[in-house]
């Protein structure tokens, strides 16, 4: 795991507009954020690594856009938030979103990003939290991003990736239990918006059917 780095939040913010002077805030934060887990998070994260959150952020501005989500003060708090959400993972793997919340308090004034914006953002990461509990449109975005994959073309391929970590982490203990879990998650998901609802909810349940049939070849 990460040694060291993450407290240097207002150095790194300092030598960024050095060296980048025209960059904008957001572009600062995702550039500290990237470096941060480039560096630090355990190859053992197959899944939770920075392209999951690269992934994570790239589908939050596409879910808003949809949503006509257009005050830029929220759409500067999903973004933030989508950076930050698996951040925690640097530290630790269980309630990582309350250690990613942690380093968004300690990091973010360096960026001159306000306590009540900074409080929106760790909502916003905790909303994340499965079982997810959204209680606004911001909020809803960002869970549908961060499990959008469920009922993407790339469902099997991601999966994979995911049964190696919690194969690695030992939160499994074999094929027929990753099976069994993955099944009933797809089951008890749901998506929050209704751009995902229209958009993934027929490929998921293909997928659902797809591991039904897996499980329970007398079905096929």
């Amino acid at each position: 795991m990460c040694q060291g780095f993450h407290g240097a939040g207002e150095d790194y913010h300092r030598i960024f507009l050095y060296l980048y002077p025209n960059m904008s805030i957001l572009t600062a934060i995702e550039h500290h954020v990237v470096s941060m887990l480039t560096k630090g998070l355990s190859t053992s994260l197959s899944y939770h690594d920075v392209n999951h959150t690269l992934d994570v952020t790239a589908q939050c501005r596409v879910i808003a856009h949809a949503e006509k989500i257009n005050d830029p003060q929220s759409l500067a708090e999903l973004e933030i938030a989508s950076l930050y959400h698996d951040t925690g993972f640097l530290y630790v793997y269980e309630n990582h979103e309350e250690k990613g919340c942690d380093l968004a308090r300690e990091q973010l004034p360096a960026f001159g990003v306000s306590p009540e914006a900074i409080e929106n953002i760790c909502a916003l990461i905790m909303a994340t939290k499965v079982p997810q509990t959204p209680r606004n449109e911001l909020q809803k975005i960002i869970c549908d991003a961060d499990l959008d994959y469920l009922g993407r073309d790339d469902f099997f391929e991601t999966g994979e990736r995911l049964r190696q970590e919690l194969m690695s982490y030992k939160f499994i203990k074999d094929d027929q239990d990753w099976e069994d879990r993955q099944l009933s998650f797809l089951k008890t998901h749901q998506y929050f918006t209704r751009t995902c609802r229209d958009k993934r909810s027929r490929e998921k349940l293909k997928f659902i059917r797809q591991l039904e049939s897996l499980s329970n070849p007398a079905t096929k």
